[in-house]
């Protein structure tokens, strides 16, 4: 078994890591009593009451992006996607229409100008060729309606996994582990949909494009009416496409701006001391207990935080002047990881709500303690965002207590030639009484013969 990223994990896999990471993180002193339950929205609505919604929304000129929680945003996104692609779908079938009914009315005035030897067929009769308007088969219209039901969303393959995405749609907020934790059978045995805010996305795929040799990108200022324009055209839920005009200072601004009046702040506040905690820790230990902190985090958070701190790695990549292949020189931009993590730190890591008495004061050793932190992960966020081969065989073994129907599942997707290879480990002389006893247990349990062949070949080729 191989580390893998964090989000190739499954929702269910997921919801288990937070559980044993706040065990750990417990025993450890880390963190005290931090409440994975937390209720979220009341209810889902449907995609046509999300449409409503987002229409009166817009009347109402309701902010889609900025100060709101970092959930409703990408809730927001879903549904403005969601609005764009029906609409997109209804232009090209009123154009697939028209294009038919075109063609009907050309075959019937070329019909009524031709002598009736040339429309007629050689034995007599008039040709075969249909002249009714050819509409989208039914197939079509079970694509638009949705075909597929919630409760079948544990029964998709691999190969269909963009469609659990359009079912996830209309459930934005059973993304959110803190809503379904302990409702496990409600959690999709596939990976949560990459879940980052448009604005983070193209802000960072804009500077990543057109400023990476800009000096001091978030040091030198921006132009506040261009700023604020942008952020209005967030917030009406237009679609903004930031091009090579635009100012890179004016888009490094924006994302400050937006991560600076998040309600619920990217680190969320409750586990604020635990993460300046691990500034006075070294080596492994700290790079440890950050990891076990970010798999606490919800989905949208854990993605949102991944990416920038991707984005921000490689602005620092770019810190120091380099040489291209002509030898001509290409200048840095100076943001080094010690700069970065001075400007996004008390934007990332926030003590109080934005707006809050003494929101913006920090003392002295909060401050250098949240520039590190945000230091070592930008460092090693490749890592930080990998879950090794024990963390997922700890989970495995979590979930063979709670939910050991769906080990079996998981267990295929992780090892496809499973039943082959442990056949091979068994031929080698491994026996099913050297195995640890929590597999068997297996044998006298009423789970398949296949389930317990699959979990032995874990515990032969992993090494548990």
């Amino acid at each position: 078994m191989q580390p893998v990223a964090l989000q190739s994990l499954s929702e269910l896999e997921r919801a288990s890591l937070q559980e044993l990471a706040l065990y750990r993180l417990q025993e450890k002193l880390l963190v005290g009593d931090f409440s994975l339950d937390r209720d979220g929205p009341k209810g889902s609505k449907s995609i046509r009451q999300k449409l409503e919604s987002f229409s009166k929304e817009r009347k109402d000129c309701s902010p889609h992006t900025f100060g709101i929680p970092l959930s409703q945003v990408i809730a927001n996104d879903r549904t403005h996607r969601q609005l764009q692609e029906a609409v997109g779908k209804s232009r090209r079938l009123c154009l697939e229409v028209e294009a038919t009914v075109t063609r009907f009315r050309a075959q019937r005035q070329k019909k009524s100008g031709m002598s009736p030897s040339c429309v007629r067929a050689p034995d007599g009769g008039f040709p075969e060729e249909s002249l009714s308007p050819t509409l989208p088969d039914k197939s079509f219209w079970s694509q638009r309606r949705g075909a597929l039901s919630v409760d079948s969303i544990t029964d998709l393959s691999d190969n269909v996994s963009k469609l659990l995405e359009a079912l996830q749609l209309s459930h934005p907020h059973e993304l959110d582990p803190r809503r379904v934790l302990g409702k496990k059978n409600m959690l999709s045995l596939n990976p949560i949909t990459w879940q980052v805010p448009r604005i983070v996305e193209r802000c960072c795929t804009h500077i990543e494009t057109h400023g990476l040799q800009t000096v001091g990108i978030f040091r030198v200022g921006s132009s506040k009416k261009r700023v604020q324009q942008l952020r209005e055209e967030f917030d009406q839920g237009l679609d903004v496409f930031l091009d090579e005009h635009q100012s890179v200072h004016d888009v490094a601004a924006l994302l400050k701006e937006f991560l600076r009046d998040m309600p619920d702040s990217l680190i969320p506040r409750e586990l604020y001391g635990a993460f300046l905690s691990t500034a006075t820790m070294e080596g492994p230990a700290q790079l440890d207990a950050l990891q076990l902190l970010l798999f606490l985090l919800p989905p949208c958070h854990s993605d949102t935080l991944h990416r920038l701190l991707r984005f921000l790695g490689e602005v620092a990549r770019h810190a120091e002047r380099s040489w291209d292949a002509d030898g001509q020189e290409v200048p840095g931009n100076k943001m080094t990881v010690s700069n970065l993590a001075t400007v996004f730190g008390p934007n990332i890591l926030q003590k109080e709500k934005p707006g809050e008495k003494d929101a913006g004061a920090l003392n002295f050793e909060d401050s250098a303690a949240i520039i590190l932190v945000l230091q070592r992960l930008i460092e090693h966020h490749q890592a930080l965002f990998m879950v090794s081969p024990e963390m997922q065989c700890d989970i495995l073994r979590r979930l063979f207590q709670t939910d050991p129907d769906v080990i079996d599942y998981l267990l295929r997707r992780k090892f496809p030639a499973v039943p082959q290879l442990e056949r091979e480990g068994s031929a080698e002389g491994h026996s099913p009484s050297a195995l640890p006893g929590w597999t068997r247990s297996l044998e006298s349990s009423s789970v398949s013969s296949e389930l317990y062949s699959n979990v032995s070949f874990l515990n032969l080729h992993v090494g548990i």
